[in-house]
């Protein structure tokens, strides 16, 4: 954690270290979205990342919030009274409507129960009566009145940037409940606040005087001296298609596509349109950039997105000029730097959480891919839109009224005064930020605060999470319950006939009860004594565990067991259902204790909880060694069903896969290559375009991972030699469109990549 600020560091350490629900903010350009992709890399919680719009999603890597919590599209209303009707646009849902919309199928409900950080990404954007949809909505799946359920929440965004968007005829209603629209608004939040943490180091900026009037705009301090030093940057005849390189930012969408269109228009030369690669399952209102790209030689372009590679050769943001085109190549020239690269298609996933089987962790899901050029046309652009990009030069159009926040937003796109100009003068009114927001900015932690907090969180942290994991009490229920199902079945009927082995589970587990409650009374006295004994407390769960594991682990065998023989059996569907629920508890129950021990050793050790130090291979292979005994076991007590391999089962079961550690997406292509697959099969297995596979190849012969001749015969190798000596440009559509289909933009571009 050596290269985070310090507050970046507390927020790591109140999400892997306690159970305390957090609002990170940040101004513009503090490193919002970096620290947020390190707390998912590094976080040892079950993670469920979602945003309000499906774009703002897609760039955090997670999903929408009304798909994640099944949520219709309309306004809450927090009560149980009658719901009003408006129109069929404006419509209302409440606690008993919305209980309605609850029927989840087991995937998405699995993903719920074992969540165990929520992280709102964009949370400017979120209404408080959509937050508080939310919140009511996990309780109720979960089974806990605790807020969401019990789960963490980690909320993110600058509430001075996007906010919330509410009709008229929807705040009429919601008024009576609502102070306002943001999320802090929401009931939930009101009654438990999250800890406040600002994240202060600008990396974007790193003029004083800039930084300076921009904290004072966003604060509402905005001085004359001010207004005075950005109105020297006042350049009313400026000419942006006459002085490249800058972009005009404006505030309505109109307006940008027509300075965009008659820019493009003006351009000489054929114009060229490309399309996107979209693979399976990609929604068009999803799409994160426009489906048509079209482009001229000499359009003065933006890249959308960061260069993932290790050369990092362009930035969200970064601004460039066309070089040349052809069907399928761009080269995008950035004149500062005299350079040129070819730009190549980046992709985009759609996805969804699941639950993995063996180690009841969430994971993603992929459903699709779209894959395109990550630049868009860059005359013009609206300040909704700049959100999250950074500019060197931008000409601003603040003649309009701004909505609260919107000049200040406009403003922190550049990184330095050097690249402003203002069309028109900037004046004092119409561009105050929302007092309630800053109002609300007055809750910020200190440094005193933060680490006191953390401090007692994390014993609270510890604290629950160990009585928690001893707590078997859901467990016992849903076993008892599950016995007592038995009775409810006719005689003879198929269930019936397992009725004592389902009593001896219930038993066995109920034995348990007792000396549970006894070590949670234990653990809650040893916590309240100060200052508490880590390595005391580690002694008695070491025995405790080795106390409660023998017998939880022999109900997990006897249920696999039981599976095993049911799924062969015909007619008991129901039976079959009903114990995967039940195991999917029990082996979260004996999971968690295996992960309460190793998270009790690193804390007693002082060392960092993530999951690099929480990993355990143990845990990981514990229910596929599991399964393994439990098939010789099956084999041995029921050989004639065991023989009956025509019908393993009469239901659907889900995939066992082992847990692979996750592989960039070149290294996982070049695995598949090395096990025989062709580039098309390799293309099909993992949900890419041939296309796609082969800018791997590329990348694999620049890296030296890969040689030319693994892929091409030895003739074309040197009919390509002979054709690239005396190549000395940049564009491989000059070759192109000189040997015309003897050669594919593929063998091209791989003879390239050798040079």
């Amino acid at each position: 954690m050596e290269h985070l600020s310090k507050a970046a560091e507390y927020t790591l350490r109140f999400i892997n270290q306690t159970n305390r629900s957090v609002f990170l903010t940040g101004k513009a350009g503090t490193g919002k979205t970096t620290l947020l992709r390190e707390i998912i890399t590094t976080t040892h919680k079950n993670t469920v990342v979602v945003a309000p719009t499906g774009i703002a999603a897609l760039n955090a890597g997670g999903v929408t919030i009304h798909s994640m919590f099944q949520l219709p599209f309309a306004a809450f209303i927090p009560d149980t009274k009658e719901l009003p009707y408006f129109s069929e646009t404006v419509k209302f849902e409440n606690q008993v409507s919305l209980t309605r919309h609850f029927h989840m199928n087991a995937t998405k409900k699995a993903v719920i129960h074992n969540m165990e950080l929520l992280v709102i990404d964009e949370v400017s954007m979120l209404r408080a009566d959509i937050l508080d949809a939310m919140d009511f909505m996990m309780r109720k799946v979960r089974r806990n009145e605790l807020p969401f359920g019990g789960v963490q929440v980690l909320y993110i965004g600058d509430l001075l940037q996007l906010p919330p968007v509410v009709k008229n005829e929807e705040w009429q209603l919601l008024r009576k409940y609502y102070r306002g629209m943001f999320f802090f608004h929401s009931h939930v939040v009101q009654q438990f606040p999250p800890l406040y943490i600002e994240l202060e180091k600008i990396y974007r900026q790193t003029d004083d005087s800039f930084i300076t009037v921009l904290n004072n705009l966003r604060n509402n301090t905005i001085t004359e001296n001010d207004i005075r030093l950005l109105n020297r940057f006042v350049q009313p005849d400026f000419d942006f298609k006459a002085n490249g390189g800058y972009i005009t930012l404006t505030t309505h969408n109109a307006k940008a596509d027509a300075l965009n269109t008659d820019a493009l228009a003006e351009l000489k030369g054929k114009s060229f349109t490309f399309l996107p690669e979209v693979v399976d399952d990609f929604p068009e209102k999803i799409y994160p950039v426009e489906e048509k790209l079209v482009l001229k030689v000499g359009a003065q372009v933006m890249f959308v997105k960061n260069d993932l590679s290790f050369e990092k050769r362009f930035f969200n943001g970064k601004m460039g000029i066309v070089k040349s085109l052809s069907e399928n190549e761009i080269i995008v020239h950035f004149p500062e730097e005299n350079k040129s690269i070819e730009v190549e298609r980046y992709e985009w996933q759609n996805i969804r959480y699941k639950v993995n089987e063996n180690t009841k962790e969430i994971e993603e899901e992929l459903l699709g891919k779209f894959a395109h050029y990550p630049i868009k046309l860059a005359w013009a652009i609206t300040v909704h839109k700049s959100q999250g990009l950074t500019f060197d030069k931008a000409v601003l159009d603040v003649s309009n009224v701004f909505a609260p926040g919107q000049a200040y937003v406009t403003l922190s796109r550049l990184r330095s005064l050097n690249g402003l100009i203002l069309l028109s003068p900037f004046k004092m009114n119409g561009i105050a930020s929302d007092e309630e927001v800053l109002e609300y900015a007055t809750n910020k932690a200190s440094s005193e605060i933060l680490q006191q907090s953390l401090s007692q969180e994390t014993q609270n942290y510890l604290c629950k999470s160990l009585i928690t994991s001893f707590d078997f009490r859901n467990l016992i229920q849903e076993w008892r319950n599950h016995y007592f199902s038995y009775h409810q079945e006719a005689p003879k009927s198929p269930k019936r006939s397992h009725l004592a082995w389902a009593k001896q589970q219930a038993d066995k587990i109920a034995e348990l009860a007792e000396a549970s409650v006894k070590f949670q009374t234990q653990l809650l006295k040893l916590f309240a004594v100060e200052p508490v004994d880590f390595e005391f407390i580690r002694q008695r769960v070491e025995a405790a565990y080795a106390y409660f594991f023998k017998p939880l682990d022999v109900i997990e065998e006897e249920l696999l067991l039981k599976i095993e023989e049911i799924k062969r059996t015909k007619k008991v569907k129901t039976l079959y259902d009903e114990l995967l629920e039940l195991e999917e508890l029990q082996t979260k129950t004996v999971l968690q204790l295996k992960k309460i021990r190793q998270l009790l050793q690193v804390a007693s050790e002082g060392r960092e909880l993530s999951k690099a130090t929480l990993r355990s291979e143990e845990a990981e292979h514990y229910k596929i060694n599991k399964l393994v005994a439990v098939a010789e076991r099956f084999r041995a007590e029921h050989a004639v069903l065991a023989e009956d391999e025509e019908n393993v089962s009469y239901y659907e079961t889900p995939k066992k896969k082992t847990k692979e550690p996750k592989k960039s997406t070149i290294e996982e292509t070049l695995e598949l290559w090395r096990q025989n697959l062709t580039i098309h099969e390799i293309a099909k297995q993992r949900k890419l375009t041939p296309g796609t596979i082969f800018s791997h190849f590329t990348k694999l012969i620049q890296l030296e991972a890969l040689q030319l001749s693994d892929i091409l015969p030895d003739d074309k190798i040197e009919e390509l030699r002979l054709v690239f000596k005396e190549y000395k440009g940049e564009s491989l559509g000059e070759l192109k469109e000189i040997h015309g289909d003897k050669f594919t933009w593929d063998e091209l571009r791989l003879y390239k990549a050798t040079l």
